[in-house]
């Protein structure tokens, strides 16, 4: 009987003492993640960043002159180290988006998938890496030289910077490894995968796509023209994307905390700290653009309704001008990583440099200025109509083939800052708006590095400044040689 008590006894302690460790772990936050979230949650990361126009973390819907400020006008006036901008967008896409990416990267590769399932393993850290390369150019794009080798090392707490030139004949090299490996007879992450819901046909065509896009940003760069022209002729080849059905949106919910950013910033906030931009309204009000519609509300001024923009970094009061559209005011506007017209007037600006990617630079500028107008609800009517105008028509517009295509590649940018920008500082067209007392040498051509970079990375901070000519906004990138 004793013997049977003591077992009893036994197996109740051991029990209990189970119960009491399973107590101890805190389910509502675990000590570890699967890669499929890690994944999911670098999507919307990098969506939130691109999509945000809040000026602690994203100015560039304002640098590209598409909306100005209302009270607060630092940001347009290109003061960023307020608010320490430069630091929040380069630990957003460190932290947030490329350490999720190469964490999800390394628990994946380390999962066992069944025998069936090699593909879809192999496809998911494809994709991974596409994106990987979408967010270095990124980074590239709007500081220079930037750590890249010694990047994502938590045992490296000062990383030395890599030339912006070097980055990018990388990314070349992995964008051909990552479509290589793209399967589009299996699946990836289903639901999972908030962008293209783990369909990887669309995943090869956004990724030639981003290959396209690379090889545009360097088109004038002599030094690495032969990667230039094999990525540019070559992802033509392979195929773009051809209509906006391709297009990569990030889709945001009805219901915080999960609207678009710029919701929380227009409407949830309660705030009135936008208005429509003088340049914009100035270059599109001439051409009749279907898309101001959506784009701007109308003022009356007693002569009918009209788009009236604020003047650029001046404080423009809310009621006298056109505010944002009910379009940017919709908490489920789309956030937008490459579309159909992007990728349209890049192919219109390599046919207009001989390159051959099919067609011809006219039939690819008209397409784009189509699908612009019909990704913000208009009609194919209605995209003809503006297109036949003598003023936007090809053969008549005004300016030179790159001007007429950098007006429209602009202006279909529209709510993508960084886009806009950049193409305003590869083809120094079209014309903006320099804040009163300064001038056109004033407007920012890159960001400046991270300000705690200086005391926490100061030497490689130092080093890369030296290297480019200088941590200025003023400092041109090895790209931007017109």
């Amino acid at each position: 009987m004793k013997k049977i008590l003591f077992i009893l006894l036994a197996f109740m302690v051991v029990s209990c003492t189970k119960n009491f460790e399973d107590m101890n772990i805190n389910t509502k936050s675990p000590e570890t993640v699967d890669g499929v979230t890690l994944f999911s949650n670098a999507e919307r990361n990098l969506a939130d960043q691109i999509a945000s126009i809040n000026v602690n973390r994203n100015v560039y819907n304002l640098w590209a002159q598409y909306l100005t400020q209302t009270t607060y006008t630092d940001e347009s006036n290109y003061d960023v180290v307020n608010r320490t901008i430069p630091d929040n967008a380069f630990r957003t896409f460190y932290r947030d988006v490329l350490m999720d990416f190469k964490e999800a990267d390394k628990i994946i590769n380390a999962t066992e998938f069944l025998p069936t399932e090699t593909a879809v393993k192999a496809n998911q850290l494809a994709i991974i890496e596409v994106l990987n390369v979408y967010t270095w150019q990124r980074l590239v794009d709007e500081y220079g030289n930037i750590p890249y080798s010694e990047a994502l090392d938590i045992d490296n707490t000062v990383p030395k910077y890599d030339a912006a030139i070097d980055i990018y004949k990388s990314l070349f090299t992995r964008i051909d490894a990552a479509i290589a490996k793209l399967d589009a007879n299996a699946g990836s992450f289903g639901s999972a995968d908030l962008l293209y819901g783990g369909d990887v046909s669309l995943w090869i065509t956004f990724a030639n796509s981003l290959k396209l896009k690379l090889g545009m940003s360097v088109i004038d760069v002599a030094a690495i023209s032969t990667e230039v022209k094999a990525a540019i002729e070559g992802a033509a080849t392979a195929g773009v994307m051809t209509s906006n059905a391709d297009n990569a949106n990030f889709v945001y919910l009805s219901a915080t905390p999960n609207t678009n950013p710029m919701y929380v910033d227009l409407v949830a906030s309660g705030r009135h700290d936008y208005v429509a931009c003088n340049t914009t309204c100035d270059h599109l009000n001439p051409l009749n653009d279907p898309r101001l519609k959506y784009f701007y509300t109308t003022i009356d001024t007693g002569d009918g309704p009209r788009f009236i923009g604020g003047i650029y970094a001046e404080n423009s009061a809310y009621n006298n001008y056109s505010h944002p559209g009910a379009a940017l005011e919709d908490p489920t506007l789309p956030g937008v990583l490459i579309d159909y017209a992007e990728v349209e007037f890049y192919l219109a600006e390599a046919a207009s440099k001989g390159f051959t990617v099919g067609g011809t630079a006219e039939s690819h500028y008209n397409a784009g200025i189509e699908a612009s107008i019909l990704s913000w609800g208009g009609t194919s009517a209605e995209a003809a109509t503006y297109i036949a105008q003598p003023t936007v028509a090809w053969a008549t517009a005004t300016g030179t083939d790159l001007q007429k295509i950098a007006l429209q590649a602009w202006t279909a940018a529209f709510n993508r800052g960084m886009l806009g920008w950049t193409t305003w500082r590869r083809l120094d067209y079209p014309t903006l708006n320099p804040p009163v007392g300064s001038t056109n040498a004033d407007i920012p051509v890159r960001m400046i590095y991270p300000i705690n970079e200086q005391t926490l990375n100061k030497a490689s901070r130092d080093a890369a400044a030296a290297a480019i000519g200088g941590d200025l906004l003023s400092t041109k990138l090895f790209w931007d040689i017109h």
